[in-house]
C-alpha cells in the first residue's frame, strides 16, 4: 500500500453564484464521508470552488482499502451435527456458501453457547475501483433543487459537465461521471486560457490553475477581492458599504478578480442613498463608497473577471451601465414627492393584507390606535405614536419601493421629511420594520418600539385570530421572527410591558373580525409569545432547565422574565442548588399528594422538633429579605438569600416526620413546606433543575 494525493474535479457551465459555496463544501462532506465508510485513509482535505468547478485534493491518501478478517458466524452446535455427529443439512449448506468443508470450520465458544465459524480473509479493493461509485454517490446527493438534463444523456445536475478530473498523483482514474470520461485536462479561465491546462500531477493543482489565470481557492479568491475593494476606497477616500453576501455573491462569480472603481453624477446624490445603494449592489454587484460621516460618494468599486489591456474601456462601460439604473430611481424619487404620504394612506384600502383581516389600510389603522396605547405605557408622545402607525405602511405603494422593496420603511422616512412630519414621526416609520433580522438594529426611539410592538402584534393575534397558526416549517407570515424582534424589543431596550396587556390591546382593536373565541386567542398568542423564549434563550447558550424553571411560573412581562433567568442561572452555580433543587422537588410531590386545604399560618404551639422550629425561623427570616429584594426587581438577592435555607432544609428531612401520626402537627408541618416552596415559586420552580 502507498499514499499519493487525491484530486477530484468537476468541470461545470457557470454554476449559480448563491449556492456554489454551499455545494463545493456539501460534495467535500459527501466524498470524504465515503472514503470514512470504506475504510480507506487520507489526510488534509482542502475545497476548492470557482464559477465553472469544485475540487476536492485530498493529501496522504490510501492506495487501497486494509485487508480485513471477516468473521461468518455459522448454525449452534447442537443445529450443526445430529445425534451420530454428522453435519446436518443446514451445516453444509453453510460451509458450502463459504466454500469450506463443515470439519475446517472453527468453533465459537461464548457464554451463551457454541457455533461453528468462519474467519475469511477478505482483501481490500483499490482506490481506483472505489473512485468512481463514491464522485457519482457525492454528486447525487447534493443539495440541487431542480437539476437539469443536457444532450442526449439521462444526466442531470444543477448545470452541464464539461470535464471530471479523477487523479492519484500523477495517474488519471479511469471513470465515466455524468457521461464524461476522467482525464487531466483542466477548464482554464473562459477568456485568458480558453485552451484549458494538462494538469501533471494531483498536488500541482491549484498551481497548474493559476497559470490559466484561475484561483481556484474560494478564500484565496475572496480575500484578494477584500484587499482589492478596500484598498481603492481608500484611494478614493472612502469606504465601502460592507456586506459579506456580496463578497461572497462576486467571488462565486469570478475566477480571475480585478478591482476597478468608477464613478457617476453627482447630481444623484440628490435622491436618498438607500435606493442608490440598492441598486448599485442588487443589480449590478457594485460595491457603493461612503465618506466619514457615511455619506454617499459619487464613485463605486466593481470586480471585473478580466485582466483588461485597456481598463478604461471597461470602466466607461459600467459607467453607461449604472447610468440609466440611478436615472430611474431618481425619477422614482422626484415623482413620489409629488403626492404625500397622507394622500397615499387611503389607497392602501385597495391593497389586501390578508382576506379575513382586510387591507393595510385597515392594517395601518388598528397599529395606529395601539401604538398611541404603548406608547403612553412607556410614558413616550402618544400623538407621534398614532402619527407614525397610520403613515407607516404608505410608501408600499410608492414607486420606489415597487422597484425596491428593501427600501420600504426607509423611503418612507424620507418621504414623511420632505412632507414636513414631525422627525419623531419620520423615525418611527423607519424604525417600526426593526429588528428586520437576527442581531439587527432595534428601534432607539419609544415611539419607532411602539409602533414595531403594535405591527408585530397585529400580525401575530390577526394571524393567530382566523386560525392559521404555524405548524412545523410552516410560517408563512413569518410570526415566530416577529414575536422574537417584539420580544427583544422589550428585553434589550428595557420595555416594562405585560404581554397580556399588549395582546388584550391588539384584540380590541380588531373589532368582530376574528373567528378564534377571545379568551383562547388570548391564551394562545401569550403562550405562543413565551415560548418563544426558549430558542432565543438556547441561542445564548442558556441551560434548558433553567429556561423551564422560569416558563414554569409563566411571567408574561418579558424584560421580567429576562431578569428571572439571568437569577436562575447565577443560583444554578451555587453549591446551595443541587441541594435545593432536590427539596424542593420532594416537598413539591409531598404537597401534590395532599388532599383538602393546607392551613396558610403556622401554630408555633405544635412545633415538637428543634430542627422545624430552626426551619420555620429560617423561612420567615427569608420571607422579610426576598419582600425586600422583589420590591426592587431583584431576583438574584432574593435567591441568593434562599441559598441559606440549605441546611435547616436538610436538616428538617434528616430528623422530621412529616407525615405525623397526630393530624393537627402533620397539617402544621405541611404547612411549613408549603411556605418554603411558595418562598422559591415567587421567582422560578427550581425543582426542574438539573
Amino acid at each position: 500500500m502507498h499514499y499519493e494525493t487525491l484530486l477530484v474535479e468537476i468541470g461545470t457551465e457557470e454554476l449559480p453564484p448563491k449556492s456554489l459555496k454551499a455545494l463545493s463544501d456539501a460534495f467535500t462532506e459527501q466524498l470524504t464521508q465515503q472514503l470514512r465508510e470504506q475504510d480507506v485513509a487520507f489526510g488534509e482535505v482542502k475545497s476548492f470552488a470557482t464559477p465553472r468547478r469544485f475540487a476536492v485534493q485530498l493529501l496522504a491518501v490510501a492506495s487501497q482499502q486494509p485487508d480485513k478478517v471477516v468473521e461468518k458466524r455459522g448454525p449452534a452446535i447442537a443445529m450443526a451435527f445430529d445425534d451420530n455427529g454428522q453435519p446436518t443439512k443446514a451445516a453444509e449448506g453453510w460451509a458450502r456458501g463459504n466454500g469450506i468443508r463443515v470439519e475446517d470450520a472453527e468453533r465459537l465458544v461464548t457464554d451463551k453457547g457454541e457455533w461453528l465459524l468462519y474467519k475469511a480473509s477478505v482483501k481490500g479493493q483499490s482506490l481506483a475501483d472505489l473512485l468512481p461509485s463514491m464522485v457519482s454517490n457525492a454528486l447525487k446527493n447534493l443539495p440541487i433543487p431542480k437539476p437539469m438534463r443536457w444532450g442526449a444523456g439521462s444526466d442531470q445536475f444543477i448545470r452541464p459537465v464539461k470535464t471530471v478530473t479523477l487523479m492519484y498523483g500523477s495517474d488519471v482514474i479511469p471513470a465515466e461521471i455524468m457521461g464524461v470520461t476522467s482525464n487531466r485536462q483542466l477548464l482554464g479561465h473562459r477568456f485568458h486560457a480558453p485552451q484549458g491546462v494538462s494538469l501533471a500531477n494531483a498536488n500541482d493543482y491549484e498551481s497548474a490553475l493559476e497559470s490559466a489565470w484561475v484561483i481556484a481557492d474560494f478564500d484565496k479568491r475572496r480575500q484578494r477581492i477584500v484587499n482589492g475593494i478596500a484598498e481603492m476606497a481608500q484611494q478614493l477616500g472612502g469606504k465601502v458599504v460592507e456586506d459579506a453576501d456580496l463578497v461572497d455573491e462576486v467571488t462565486a462569480l469570478v475566477e480571475w478578480p480585478v478591482v476597478l472603481s468608477a464613478t457617476f453624477d453627482a447630481e444623484f446624490l440628490s435622491v436618498p442613498k438607500e435606493p442608490l445603494i440598492v441598486t448599485m449592489k442588487d443589480d449590478q454587484r457594485y460595491f457603493p463608497l461612503v465618506n466619514e460621516q457615511n455619506e454617499l460618494l459619487p464613485a463605486f468599486v466593481f470586480v471585473t473577471n478580466i485582466e483588461s489591456k485597456n481598463p478604461q474601456l471597461v470602466i466607461a462601460g459600467n459607467e453607461k451601465v449604472v447610468r440609466p439604473r440611478l436615472a430611474d430611481a431618481q425619477f422614482f424619487f422626484e415623482s413620489d414627492k409629488k403626492v404625500p404620504l397622507a394622500e397615499r394612506v387611503e389607497a392602501l384600502g385597495n391593497v389586501l393584507f390578508q382576506q379575513q383581516l382586510g387591507s393595510i389600510k385597515d392594517k395601518s389603522d388598528r397599529i395606529a390606535t395601539v401604538a398611541a396605547a404603548i406608547a403612553s405605557l412607556l410614558n413616550g408622545q402618544a400623538a407621534i405614536a398614532q402619527r407614525a402607525g397610520y403613515l407607516c405602511k404608505a410608501d408600499l405603494i410608492s414607486h420606489m419601493v415597487q422597484e425596491f422593496p428593501e427600501t420600504q420603511g426607509v423611503m418612507g422616512m424620507h418621504y414623511a421629511t420632505h412632507d414636513q412630519e414631525p422627525e419623531g414621526v419620520a423615525t418611527a416609520i423607519y424604525e417600526h420594520y426593526l429588528p428586520r433580522f437576527a442581531g439587527d438594529e432595534l428601534p432607539q426611539t419609544v415611539e419607532g418600539a411602539a409602533v414595531a410592538i403594535a405591527d408585530k402584534l397585529d400580525t401575530l393575534v390577526g394571524i393567530f385570530g382566523i386560525g392559521q397558526t404555524p405548524k412545523g416549517d410552516r410560517d408563512p407570515f413569518a410570526l415566530r421572527r416577529a414575536a422574537i424582534g417584539l420580544l427583544r424589543i422589550m428585553v434589550e431596550q428595557g420595555y416594562s410591558l405585560d404581554l397580556s396587556e399588549l395582546v388584550q390591546l391588539s384584540q380590541n382593536s380588531f373589532g368582530n373580525i376574528l373567528t378564534v373565541p377571545a379568551e383562547q386567542l388570548h391564551t394562545d398568542v401569550v403562550d405562543f409569545l413565551l415560548g418563544r423564549f426558549r430558542s432565543w434563550y438556547q441561542e445564548q447558550e442558556i441551560a434548558v432547565d433553567v429556561i423551564q424553571a422560569v416558563l414554569a411560573r409563566r411571567p408574561t412581562n418579558p424584560v421580567d422574565f429576562d431578569q428571572r433567568i439571568k437569577a436562575v442561572t447565577a443560583f444554578r452555580e451555587l453549591p446551595a442548588a443541587e441541594a435545593l433543587a432536590a427539596a424542593n422537588k420532594r416537598v413539591g410531590n409531598i404537597l401534590a399528594k395532599v388532599e383538602g386545604d393546607i392551613p396558610t399560618t403556622l401554630n408555633e404551639a405544635l412545633f415538637q422538633e428543634e430542627q422545624e422550629i430552626a426551619l420555620a425561623q429560617a423561612v420567615q427570616q427569608a420571607q422579610t429579605v426576598t419582600a425586600e429584594a422583589l420590591d426592587q426587581g431583584d431576583y438574584t438577592q432574593a435567591l441568593t438569600a434562599l441559598a441559606q435555607l440549605q441546611e435547616p432544609v436538610d436538616a428538617f428531612f434528616d430528623h422530621v416526620l412529616v407525615n405525623a401520626e397526630d393530624e393537627a402537627v402533620r397539617q402544621n408541618r405541611l404547612a411549613l413546606l408549603h411556605m418554603l416552596r411558595e418562598l422559591f415559586l415567587q421567582i422560578a420552580d427550581i425543582s426542574v433543575l438539573n
